[in-house]
């Protein structure tokens, strides 16, 4: 039985009800289809595909053009899951106007569900201003990717109380704002769990302890397949790039060895 599609209602919903739920990444149709087919109910579409499925070094430079075109497919391979297009850096830090032709152009041409743009309070009359206009906006404060190097590199946010204070303070003006959830990203716990009691609505926490209302992590990094680097907060749940290696190892053996194709396999006959 397919597993129902989460709303925008069901984000508060579930707050309300203390019921947590997990939140991961997909870029492409085949990945997006194995998360539909798993019990996690959201999956982002994040502009972390920059260094994740590109290789480069940080997720500036991903552009409105190249997050529609991963987008695009997701959508289509998990119709039961809820899907968050980012909104990548230089499409909404011009004006509102610009945020909201962005965030048109993704809904419209993806059909995803919703887009999520970093940013705190000075982003609060962005943000609603595009849900004056109809569109669901999900936050992100804490440590911001695409202005990590003003923020001096990926490193914790909210370590002092002065920082702490000023994330509750963003937390509250997205709400405010009219955002209906918050990426938190790499905070301390108790900053987290102070943010979820702050605001009303959910708190969706990478890097942020257990107390927030739902755990997000990278496919690739939950499932030992990115190599390049592992987050201390990550915790490994299988370890499918040594099953893919080995696989590819395998298939590499039988080829050379003339094992592979065996007489069980059927052949394309004339």
């Amino acid at each position: 039985m397919a597993k129902r599609k989460m709303s925008i209602a069901d984000f508060k919903d579930y707050k309300k009800r203390g019921q947590k739920f997990a939140y991961v990444t997909a870029y492409d149709y085949t990945m997006a289809s194995i998360v539909n087919e798993s019990d996690c109910e959201v999956i982002l579409v994040g502009d972390s595909l920059a260094m994740v499925m590109l290789g480069r070094k940080t997720t500036v430079g991903i552009t409105l053009d190249d997050m529609i075109h991963h987008i695009k497919p997701v959508v289509l391979g998990a119709p039961n899951t809820f899907v968050v297009g980012d909104m990548p850096f230089g499409s909404y830090n011009i004006s509102a106007e610009q945020a909201i032709a962005s965030a048109n152009r993704i809904l419209m041409e993806t059909n995803c569900d919703c887009v999520k743009l970093e940013g705190g309070v000075e982003y609060k009359d962005t943000i609603a201003a595009m849900v004056k206009a109809g569109i669901p906006v999900m936050g992100h404060i804490g440590l911001t990717p695409q202005t990590a190097t003003s923020l001096g590199g990926f490193r914790v946010q909210g370590g002092t109380p002065e920082s702490a204070k000023k994330l509750i303070e963003e937390a509250k003006a997205l709400e405010a704002a009219g955002a209906f959830s918050i990426v938190v990203e790499c905070v301390p716990s108790v900053v987290a769990a102070a943010l979820s009691k702050a605001v009303e609505i959910p708190i969706l926490g990478i890097g942020a302890g257990p107390d927030v209302d739902c755990q997000v992590l990278v496919t690739q990094d939950m499932l030992d397949m990115y190599g390049d680097f592992k987050p201390k907060f990550v915790k490994h749940f299988a370890h499918i790039r040594k099953a893919m290696v080995d696989g590819l190892n395998a298939f590499h053996e039988e080829t050379v060895s003339g094992v592979f194709p065996s007489e069980d396999i059927p052949l394309i006959k004339m």
